[in-house]
C-alpha cells in the first residue's frame, strides 16, 4: 500500500516570508517567517497586518515584541475600535488612529500597487467609504447590503445598488451618504494592472458571458480599461469624498519618472 502522507486538519497557521504578498515589501533575508494575517474583514493577499503597518511602515516599533506591547496598551484603533491582535488585517479605506499622538491614517493604494498610508485630519477620520458587494433580503424580509469590508447594514436606501459606494459614519455604523456607479464619477482602481490609478468613469461595456469592462480617464488625460470589479467609486463628478495622494493617482511612464527625479536633484 502506497503512503500518501498524513491528512492535515484545519487551516494553515503559518506563512513563509517568500509566500507573503509582494506589496508588503519584506526582505527575503530578514527571517524565514512572515506574519500570517488573522481572519478578518480583508483577504490575506489584499491586507496589511497591523504588525507590518506599525513596524515596517510607520516605524513605531523595531520588533514584533514592541508592536505587541503597543497594541496591548490599547493605543491603536482601526475604524474607531481598539485592536490588540498584531495580525489583524487592515485594508483599503480603513482608518487607523493613534489617539496618543493624535494621528489618523487612511489606507489607500499608490500607482505602484502598494498600500499608501495616507495621513488625514480629525474630521475625515470619522468616516470611511464602502463598496457595495451585495444587496439582498435577510431574515424576515429585512433588506440589507454587504460592503467590501464585510459590514452588513440593514434598511439601506432603496436607490443603493451593487457597485455603488456608501459613506459610513464610523461612530454609528450608519450610512450618511452614497455615490452611484455612474459615468462621470471619480473612481480609484483596487485591482488589476492599473491598481491605484484614479480617474473618471467614461463608459461601461457589457460583454455577454464575460466580464464587464469600464473605461477610465485620469487627470493627465491617459485612458485605460479594466474590469468592473476593480472599480471603486470615490466621489461625485471630479470631487473626491476622501483626500487622495499628492500625485492624484496619475501613473507616470519610466521616462517621466526619471525626468521628475532629475528635476528634484
Amino acid at each position: 500500500i502506497g503512503y500518501y502522507g498524513k491528512m492535515v486538519r484545519g487551516p494553515k497557521k503559518h506563512m513563509k516570508r517568500l509566500a507573503a504578498p509582494n506589496h508588503w515589501m519584506l526582505d527575503k533575508l530578514g527571517g524565514t517567517w512572515a506574519p500570517k494575517p488573522a481572519a478578518g474583514p480583508h483577504k490575506t493577499r489584499e491586507c496589511l497586518p497591523l504588525i507590518i503597518l506599525l513596524r515596517n511602515r510607520l516605524n513605531y516599533a523595531l520588533t514584533a515584541r514592541e508592536v505587541k506591547i503597543i497594541l496591548m496598551e490599547r493605543k491603536v484603533k482601526v475604524d474607531g475600535k481598539v485592536r490588540v491582535e498584531p495580525r489583524y488585517p487592515t485594508g483599503f479605506m480603513d482608518v487607523v488612529s493613534i489617539p496618543d499622538t493624535n494621528e489618523h491614517f487612511r489606507l489607500l493604494y499608490n500607482v505602484k500597487g502598494r498600500f499608501h498610508i495616507h495621513r488625514i485630519q480629525d474630521e475625515e477620520a470619522s468616516f470611511k467609504l464602502g463598496r457595495v458587494k451585495r444587496v439582498e433580503l435577510g431574515a424576515k424580509g429585512i433588506p440589507r447590503l454587504v460592503t467590501h469590508d464585510g459590514r452588513t447594514i440593514r434598511y439601506p436606501n432603496p436607490d443603493i445598488k451593487v457597485n455603488d459606494t456608501v459613506k459610513i459614519d464610523l461612530a454609528t455604523g450608519k450610512i450618511v451618504d452614497y455615490v452611484k456607479f455612474d459615468v462621470g464619477n471619480l473612481c480609484m482602481l483596487v485591482g488589476g494592472k492599473n491598481l491605484g490609478r484614479i480617474g473618471v468613469v467614461e463608459r461601461r461595456e457589457k460583454h455577454q458571458g464575460s466580464y464587464e469592462i469600464v473605461y477610465v480617464k485620469d487627470a493627465a488625460g491617459h485612458k485605460f480599461a479594466t474590469r468592473l470589479n476593480n472599480v471603486f467609486v470615490i466621489g461625485k463628478g471630479f470631487t473626491s469624498l476622501v483626500s487622495v495622494p499628492k500625485n492624484k493617482g496619475v501613473k507616470l511612464s519610466i521616462l517621466e519618472e526619471r525626468e521628475r527625479k532629475l528635476a528634484r536633484s
